[in-house]
This record gives structure tokens, sequence and C-alpha cells, in this order.
């Protein structure tokens, strides 16, 4: 299709996704990493299942589909929405931004080594390398990791492997239904805000203190992070191809750095955004996108 046809949501999306490091860090002024994680995906689910009722989309039915669409909700939203919370009490959202880079790196690894449902190619193998050494420059392991919290640094790398995790079984398990994104979706995240819900009533109200920028930041991060964002992804596919979809990784870390150091005054080390290009440089080199034999 043209390329004003996806141009716009495809700009919108790497806006959201790189916004929302900023919009978890400003929720966590009066929630918890549980209240934060349960906030975007009730927000989120409201949003999804609106859309799905206006569309005339009807959710899965058989109990197998539920299962293995809980299992991806733990991967895709519950576990990474809890330990990115859990880390950005504890780290810049600069690094967390750039961290989260690593999904294509994390991704393959899980296709490659877990799933074997492809063959090792050698571009692949050189994307990796790259990729570590990216990942070891962000946390500029010559020097500790800086300012930084170790086990923010950990918690972010564990929410990164589930992410990895999710997409093959995404692919495996849910793709061939041929089940409407919409469906998927809105399942999907339901099933994580019910996941949430017996913890967020435990422990998810930081302080009771609700102030007007945190109360609209998590209503963005539910709405259009964790709501609209899985549409427009899906629509970005069908109009431009899973190759234009995956390459919204590459805009979502400079606009977390961008945003971390104009809104929060966050210092931006020389390390971090030199990491996080090799970083890119690593996953784009795993896709094959400098290999000239490429197909599209």
């Amino acid at each position: 299709m043209k390329q004003k046809s996806w141009l716009p949501i495809y700009l919108a999306l790497g806006l959201v996704w790189g916004c929302s490091f900023i919009f978890i860090k400003l929720g966590l002024e009066f929630l918890t990493p549980v209240g934060v994680a349960f906030g975007r995906c009730a927000l989120g689910a409201m949003t999804l299942l609106l859309i799905a009722k206006i569309r005339g989309i009807s959710l899965p039915t058989e109990r197998r589909t539920w299962l293995i669409l809980w299992i991806v909700s733990l991967l895709l939203n519950v576990f990474p929405g809890i330990l990115f919370a859990f880390a950005e009490e504890r780290v810049t959202t600069i690094l967390a931004g750039i961290i989260n880079a690593c999904t294509p790196l994390s991704t393959l690894i899980f296709i490659l080594f877990v799933f074997r449902s492809e063959k090792i190619s050698r571009h692949q193998i050189f994307g990796l390398i790259i990729g570590g050494i990216g990942v070891l420059t962000v946390l500029g392991i010559w020097k500790g990791i800086g300012t930084n919290s170790a086990v923010g640094a950990i918690a972010l790398l564990v929410a990164v492997t589930c992410y990895g995790l999710s997409f093959p079984i995404i692919k495996k398990y849910l793709m061939p239904l041929n089940l409407k994104a919409e469906a998927l979706a809105a399942s999907q995240v339901t099933a994580a805000t019910v996941t949430l819900l017996p913890f967020y009533l435990i422990d998810g109200i930081a302080k009771a203190e609700y102030r007007t920028g945190p109360i609209f930041a998590m209503i963005a991060l539910g709405v259009f992070g964790s709501g609209l964002a899985y549409i427009w992804t899906f629509q970005i596919v069908e109009r431009a191809g899973s190759s234009v979809a995956s390459s919204v990784t590459y805009l979502t870390p400079v606009v977390a750095v961008f945003v971390g150091w104009l809104f929060l005054g966050e210092h931006i080390s020389w390390h971090e955004p030199v990491g996080g290009a090799i970083v890119l440089l690593g996953a784009a080199t795993s896709q094959g996108r400098f290999n000239k034999k490429r197909t599209a």
C-alpha cells in the first residue's frame, strides 16, 4: 500500500512505545510495580474489548486456546509489566528503553536454540555476537554498571527474555488458528488483567496521592501502550509487511532516550547511546537486513 497509509501509525507506535518508559516512571509515583502492570493491562483490556465489541468480533471459546493465550499474557504482559516497573524504581528510563531494543535478539535466540524452527546462518551468529557486545557496552560493564542498579538491569534483561520467548509461541500455537488480531489481543490482555487482579488488591497502591500527570500517564500507557498499539502493529504488518513492522524496534529507544533526557533530566553516559546503536546493528544483522540476497 502507499507509504502514507501506514507511516502515521508506524510513527505513532514508535512514539507510544518509546514514551511508555516515562509513563511507567510517572505511574510509580502512586502505584507499586504490580499496580502499574495491572493498571496498564486493565485499561488496555477495556480498550481492546470495546473495539472488538464495536467491530462485532467474538473472543475465542476453546479452553486450549485460552490456556495458550494465558501463557502468552504471562510472558508478554504480566512478568515484563512488573519487571519493567520494578527496574525503573532503580534505573533510568533511558537504560530501560535501550535494553528493550534487545527484544529481537532475545526472540532469535529462542527461535534458533529452543524451538529450532530455523537453521542457524552466519549473519544470525554475527548478529547475536554484535548484540551481546552492545548490551555489555550499554551497561558499561568495564566500570560495573555506573549509577544504575545491578538488580534493576537484571530485571530488564529477564523481561526482555520473556518477550523473546512469547513471540515464537505466538507464531507456533496462535497464528495457525487464524483468529482475528483484535480477538487475540483482547483475550491476551484480559487474561493478564485477571491474573494480576488479586496481586493488585493485595499490594497495588504505593501511596494515596493522585496527581494529574501520573494519572494521565497511566491512562496513556494502558489505552495506547497496552491497547491500540497491538492493533497498530497488526495493521503495519498487513499494509507494509513484517520487516517494516519489526523495524519500529529501532525507533523506540531513540524516543526513550530523548524523552528521558528532556522531561526527566536523566544523564546520558556516552556508552549508553553507543551501546544502543551496537544493539540495533546486531538486531539488523541477525535479521539479514544487510544481506544483499535477502528476499522480501
